[in-house]
């Protein structure tokens, strides 16, 4: 953040705005304007063109990456952040294969990395495979692209020892360098530029045959089986089985939104992305989200299928642009999953304090009359086998449509089940 304390310097600071947005981790940056300013002249030449300063990486630093990979022997990629292309996804799984590495997608961006890939190890988000936090875990080369070891796939700054001598870390973004993860190495490089780096390891080659040969084979399967099979839910609803349905169901390239909430846990669990930028969801716990972004992706690609996932309460939130998806007939799909109330804070309040739970429970409208009622398709699903006619329907109608799915408020996450907060518990 900078103020402008005069009006010739309007430019430089403004140049220096964009280029401190477009360079390293990229973000948002703030200037402030004071208001005086305003009423300020000043004459003065437009600043140069923005180049952003991208100097990582160097030619040496490469060849320091080759050398941390010879001497390595249990070494773990983990995907995340922005700034990525189709082509640097395609180059990081060439350099993956080569070197049989296991590759990890931190919370929300499973579409940076093929799931159907057998280097494929899983995403690093809320409640992973304990065998994958043990892979990570006991890693001594950490290769860290694009993201950073945030709150999420930190698992709350649990995942990793700070500092450790044992472990090597690549890619601690350098404007937080001396900050939690980024002291796991002294000399950690700045690896935030995910399309300059994957086209620089596209070159590199192992000397020899890896000393961990055949570790990404095995976190492939364990990934496998950790995503395969549903567990059984209360109610005539299996959530986790409709997933199961229609990851075999939907084309490749279709794109899945969602906000946030317990509702997605299922999505990111048992869902696997195939194509690139195929998953649009808020790493910022934003819910709301899916529903304007699902209506967007469909104005931008309205050839491929759009699925917008919901949970009540998420969905009362931007509820509103169905409306829009309507007048611009964005043929999307909302998958509207209904408990009767906020599932992830009941969830914490009857952890923290038991039999309390207030406030969270939500008197909800009948959403597939909501989505009549716009001009678009809806349909009330309270049982899985009604499911699969239902979607079909809703795809064949050429309509923006709501499929309004009853989950029982039991069902509090996808690892676990709560007792009923309300009367309304069993519908």
């Amino acid at each position: 953040m900078v103020e402008i304390d005069r009006p010739d310097r309007i430019p430089e600071l403004a140049a220096r705005g964009f280029r401190v947005a477009m360079q390293g981790r990229r973000g948002p940056v703030v200037i402030v304007l004071p208001e005086n300013i305003l009423t300020e002249k000043a004459a003065v030449s437009d600043a140069p063109s923005v180049d952003a300063a991208l100097s990582w990486p160097a030619p040496p630093d490469i060849e320091q990456l080759g050398m941390l990979l010879s001497k390595a022997k249990a070494p773990f990629v983990i995907l995340g952040g922005s700034g990525w292309d189709e082509a640097a996804s395609k180059r990081i799984a060439r350099f993956a294969e080569r070197f049989d590495l296991p590759v990890a997608t931190s919370f929300r961006r499973a579409s940076l990395f093929d799931a159907g890939h057998p280097n494929y190890a899983g995403d690093l988000g809320v409640g992973p495979d304990p065998r994958l936090k043990a892979r990570i875990t006991d890693a001594d080369l950490i290769l860290l692209i694009g993201g950073r070891m945030s709150e999420m796939p930190s698992l709350s700054y649990t995942l990793l020892d700070v500092p450790s001598a044992t472990k090597q870390l690549v890619g601690a973004c350098a404007s937080r360098r001396g900050r939690a993860w980024s002291r796991l190495s002294a000399d950690a490089r700045d690896s935030s530029e995910p399309d300059r780096l994957c086209s620089a390891v596209d070159t590199l080659r192992p000397a020899a045959a890896p000393a961990w040969a055949g570790e990404a084979a095995k976190a492939n399967c364990e990934y496998v089986k950790w995503t395969e099979t549903p567990r059984e839910l209360p109610g005539p609803f299996q959530y986790g089985k409709i997933v199961a349905w229609w990851r075999d169901r939907l084309p490749t390239n279709a794109i899945i939104c969602n906000g946030a909430g317990n509702y997605t846990g299922w999505l990111h669990r048992h869902h696997r992305f195939h194509a690139f930028a195929a998953q649009l969801a808020p790493t910022s716990g934003s819910m709301g989200y899916g529903m304007p972004a699902a209506v967007l992706a469909k104005r931008q690609f309205p050839d491929r299928v759009i699925v917008a996932f919901a949970g009540d309460g998420c969905f009362l939130m931007n509820g509103q642009e169905f409306s829009t998806a309507v007048r611009y007939s964005a043929a999307i799909i909302v998958i509207l999953i209904d408990n009767s109330q906020y599932g992830t804070i009941p969830m914490h309040q009857e952890r923290e304090y038991p039999g309390r739970v207030i406030g969270t429970q939500l008197q909800n409208p009948d959403f597939a009359l909501y989505a009549r009622a716009f001009g678009g398709y809806g349909e009330r699903v309270e049982r899985t086998q009604e499911f699969g006619p239902a979607f079909e329907c809703a795809l064949a109608s050429g309509k923006p449509a709501i499929l309004h799915c009853l989950l029982d408020p039991r069902a509090i996450s996808v690892g676990k089940d709560s007792a009923p907060t309300s009367a309304k518990a069993m519908r």
